[in-house]
């Protein structure tokens, strides 16, 4: 009997000791996690363009996910895309129309210019915000998603005004910038007045008359995001 209950003592002891390892275990485990998921979280950017990123996010009111979500897009196709390495853009379609929503991010010092930028006849109201978005041809809302800008400045044939093209990045709207004839949704950027009061536009990225060549100028080859909260 004595044998037997010295066994059992073993036993008990080795489970009991066992049993408080791997809890150990799994908390320096969770915890390990937990700071990897930190300095991840602190380099999903290179260190140039985080401290770019940091500093604009601080200095201005632009939508915290849109920025995040333009500068890993860029820092991913930047090459492959070959992007500007000088200006990033961003029109945050969760602002009014009557604010200057359209960031153009100066990639070497983080200076931040902002415009006024139209939307859709069927996004949203005059002044207002974009309630709805479409990448579909005819429907007169705002394209939404990744686009690279042009490199050419355009004058169309009707009205002669001067645009540059832009060219859809992603599956969703990469028929976006096409011309019709071959299937596509003809959206470019383009200079209007209606745009100093708030008005809409059928679907192009319209901007200021006044502004035109400041932005022209910075957006040749840049990435511009059109983010309608989607």
């Amino acid at each position: 009997m004595g044998i037997k209950r010295a066994i059992s003592i073993i036993l008990l002891g080795l489970i009991l000791t066992t049993s408080s390892y791997s809890k150990t275990t799994h908390k320096k485990s969770h915890y390990k996690r937990y700071l990897t998921k930190r300095v991840k979280s602190k380099r999903f950017l290179s260190k140039r363009l985080y401290r770019i990123y940091k500093k604009v996010l601080k200095r201005t009111n632009i939508n915290r996910r849109a920025l995040k979500r333009a500068f890993l897009f860029y820092q991913k196709n930047r090459k492959r895309r070959h992007l500007s390495s000088k200006y990033l853009a961003i029109a945050d379609y969760t602002k009014r129309a009557t604010t200057r929503r359209l960031y153009i991010i100066n990639l070497k010092n983080g200076k931040v210019y902002r415009h006024k930028i139209a939307h859709g006849k069927r996004s949203g109201a005059i002044g207002g915000k974009v309630r709805r978005s479409s990448n579909r041809r005819n429907s007169k809302m705002t394209p939404y998603g990744f686009f690279k800008v042009g490199s050419v400045i355009r004058k169309t044939r009707k009205k002669h005004y001067k645009y540059l093209t832009v060219q859809g990045l992603e599956r969703c709207n990469r028929k976006v910038g096409l011309p019709s004839r071959m299937g596509g949704r003809d959206v470019i950027l383009h200079p209007a007045k209606y745009v100093n009061y708030g008005g809409r536009s059928h679907g192009c990225f319209s901007i200021a008359p006044q502004d035109r060549y400041k932005i022209f100028a910075k957006l040749k080859k840049a990435l511009f995001y059109s983010y309608t909260g989607r």
